[in-house]
C-alpha cells in the first residue's frame, strides 16, 4: 500500500484546472511535454510528480504535473 496515494490524489484534483499563466504566476517556469523533453530526461512518474534529470547541468530533481492541459512545473533540485 502506498501511504502517499490519498495525498497525491488530492494534489492532482487541485492542479488540473489551472492555465499555463496561472501556473507560471504560482511556480515560475512551466513546461509542456515537448519543452520537458527538450530540457529534462524523465526517469520516473508518480502522479502528480515526475523525477527528472536536467540536461543543462545533469542535476536531478522533480517536477509536479497536471493532466489536462498537460503542464510540468515547480522544479525542485535534489
Amino acid at each position: 500500500m502506498d501511504e502517499t496515494e490519498e495525498i497525491r490524489k488530492g494534489m492532482i484534483k487541485n492542479s488540473n484546472l489551472q492555465s499555463r499563466e496561472a501556473l507560471e504566476a504560482d511556480y515560475g517556469q512551466v513546461w509542456d511535454t515537448q519543452e520537458l523533453s527538450r530540457d529534462f530526461q524523465v526517469i520516473g512518474f508518480m502522479a502528480p510528480f515526475v523525477a527528472v534529470i536536467r540536461k543543462s547541468d545533469n542535476k536531478s530533481g522533480s517536477l509536479m504535473f497536471q493532466h489536462s492541459p498537460r503542464f510540468y512545473f515547480g522544479f525542485q533540485e535534489g
